[in-house]
């Protein structure tokens, strides 16, 4: 099973949910709506882990950092695409009332949640499981030559263009799903 971690301010109902459910199956993608607190986010991803047969995280921004630390946590193979590689820092100009994007509601980011995100990432090393990385060198918030240098040991695809959502996903579903056969 595939477990799919969204990115800050998205939905487990996302455009890349959609691509990766009518690619793999309904029942072989697992895309819950993530709790916006980062130690509850982590806390209710370790529970979905316990509970389902998760051979595969891919995680989207906020979400491929998630999904770092438990690559590393589970030894889970994962695919990252566009991920956040220091969310304290980039996710400070967001303290306060932010809208998610599916569902046009509001919800509060807090100056502790950067803290939880310092945290998590002060105990996470970089994983000993496979990572397929996927970048875009268009990303308008978060610079690509960050991630490609923290995840250099790791298959990194860099793309000319795009931007931070990562619109084309769905011409990398057949190498994600080659990844995903090899584990």
């Amino acid at each position: 099973m595939i477990l799919y971690l969204h990115g800050f301010a998205s939905c487990g109902d996302s455009t890349k949910t959609r691509l990766l459910k009518a690619h793999f199956g309904e029942a072989e993608v697992l895309s819950p709506d993530l709790p916006v607190e980062p130690d509850e986010a982590m806390a209710f991803l370790r529970r979905l882990i316990g509970q389902h047969d998760v051979s595969l995280l891919i995680g989207s921004s906020l979400g491929g950092f998630y999904a770092t630390a438990l690559s590393s946590e589970y030894a889970l193979d994962a695919v990252l695409i566009n991920p956040s590689v220091h969310p304290f820092r980039t996710l400070a100009p967001y303290v306060g009332t932010n809208t998610f994007w599916c569902s046009g509601e509001s919800f509060e980011w807090e100056s502790d949640y950067l803290l939880q995100l310092a945290r998590i990432a002060e105990r996470m090393r970089l994983p000993d499981a496979r990572l397929l990385v996927l970048l875009q060198t268009g990303d308008e918030l978060l610079d690509y030559t960050v991630a490609e240098a923290v995840y250099g040991d790791y298959e990194v695809i860099v793309e000319a263009g795009g931007n931070h959502r990562f619109e084309n996903l769905g011409e990398y579903l057949e190498r994600i799903e080659v990844f995903y056969g090899d584990a």
